[in-house]
């Protein structure tokens, strides 16, 4: 029945992606994904299989696939993602030897993939628990863990329609909780350890090597600043109208989606505030950083607003935040990444869908975090945080202090795969 319904999905997938410019990438990656292994993995090379579903889940397996690297020089190292989201912002990642898209989970494309990869091990992140692949890796012989792996009982593996079987053939799964654990060994599945959340080491290492960044720095000129990360239109909808009464704060927005026809909206919500955008200078960033570029100095701080238009700097721009917020969190598919905020001691906003991270919710339990119900509720917040520098601050603390103390998982990982 599930091969069936993945061959459905197939189809219908197929005739989506006529239409659907994210999902025509995924299809024609997938169709290239054999030939691309057939040509750059040998019958005799040793292979590691990472797999992740997006970026996110890349994030949460980067440091171990280092510790691999360096570690295990002889192995060669594969990372796999099933969306665009993530293989487009990571086809060229330096870590790995091969990267590609992973095809949709039917028994011909599981055995062929395995056949052609041949991984010795294979690393699953977080939620990629794919029925074929599984079995047929077991099967082979194929030694498959999951990594800061989570579960509830509402999850699709428990229901009376659902199939626990695929995470009885894991080799071991490394989950984030002791609930997790209960649940799992409740089901009849007692390979589990609680290790944690590998994104804790991920956050706290980008946090330690994040880079100055001139123009970011220059546009905030030693004013307050208030940073929305990923943020999408929900979000706008309710703290741009807040920002706009506050202008003496600096606004950097980090656009989820990165389309004209977003920016545009934007700006159209931003009621005639000067807007600069990170691509308008990029190009000329190193030459800022000596101090030679007076003109673009100039543009950015009179700017009122930053739109970072530009992936792979988020991380580090929260450094230079005096209150962030994360957006999603008034989104159906929930909220971003907090800890990647959290880690540098500034508030955090999010808005109230949430509830399947544990990370977010553990935040909120020692209020080192801050969640809005709506618009109302953002602008009693922000104005506490604005008016009260110490509750600010507590904030803050209590919030980095909590990121601390949850690092140690790539570790654990490590050890267990690698040296039991």
């Amino acid at each position: 029945m599930y091969s069936f319904g993945m061959y459905l999905l197939v189809i219908a997938c197929a005739v989506a992606s006529l239409f659907k410019k994210q999902l025509r990438k995924q299809m024609h990656g997938q169709a290239k994904t054999f030939f691309k292994l057939s040509k750059e993995i040998k019958k005799d090379d040793k292979v590691i299989w990472f797999h992740c579903a997006s970026l996110g889940e890349f994030e949460q397996g980067r440091l171990l696939m280092a510790r691999v690297r360096h570690d295990h020089p002889e192995y060669k190292i594969l990372v796999t993602f099933f969306s665009p989201s993530g293989y487009e912002v990571q086809k060229n990642f330096e870590g790995a030897d091969v990267v590609c898209y992973l095809p949709f989970d039917t028994p011909g494309n599981a055995a062929s993939f395995l056949r052609l990869a041949h991984p010795e091990i294979g690393i699953l992140i977080k939620y990629e628990f794919w029925a074929n692949y599984i079995y047929i890796a077991h099967l082979m012989h194929i030694k498959m863990y999951s990594v800061s792996s989570i579960f509830r009982e509402s999850q699709y593996y428990f229901k009376w329609y659902g199939n626990v079987g695929p995470l009885k053939h894991l080799t071991h799964l490394f989950v984030q909780n002791q609930e997790s654990k209960d649940i799992l060994e409740k089901h009849n599945v007692n390979n589990v350890s609680v290790v944690g959340d590998t994104r804790f080491d991920r956050v706290i290492l980008v946090k330690q090597m994040s880079s100055n960044l001139p123009l970011v720095k220059t546009f905030c000129d030693g004013k307050k600043t208030f940073i929305i990360g990923s943020s999408w239109e929900t979000d706008e909808e309710v703290y741009i109208p807040y920002m706009n009464q506050h202008k003496d704060w600096k606004l950097i927005i980090a656009p989820h989606k990165l389309t004209g026809h977003h920016m545009k909206l934007i700006e159209q919500m931003l009621e005639g505030r000067k807007v600069v955008y990170y691509s308008q200078f990029a190009d000329n960033e190193f030459n800022q950083k000596a101090g030679t570029l007076n003109n673009i100095d100039t543009q950015l701080r009179e700017a009122d607003v930053f739109i970072i238009d530009f992936f792979g700097k988020l991380a580090s721009i929260y450094r230079y935040a005096d209150i962030a917020m994360v957006g999603g969190g008034f989104f159906p598919g929930g909220v971003h990444n907090v800890p990647e905020a959290a880690v540098y001691g500034v508030p955090v906003i999010f808005g109230p869908v949430n509830e399947k991270y544990l990370e977010v919710q553990e935040l909120k339990q020692c209020n080192g975090c801050i969640e809005v119900q709506d618009a109302q509720d953002f602008t009693t917040q922000m104005d506490r945080l604005i008016e009260d520098e110490a509750y600010r601050k507590q904030i803050g603390e209590r919030g980095r202090e909590y990121i601390y103390s949850k690092a140690g998982a790539v570790e654990k990982c490590y050890q267990a795969i690698f040296n039991s």
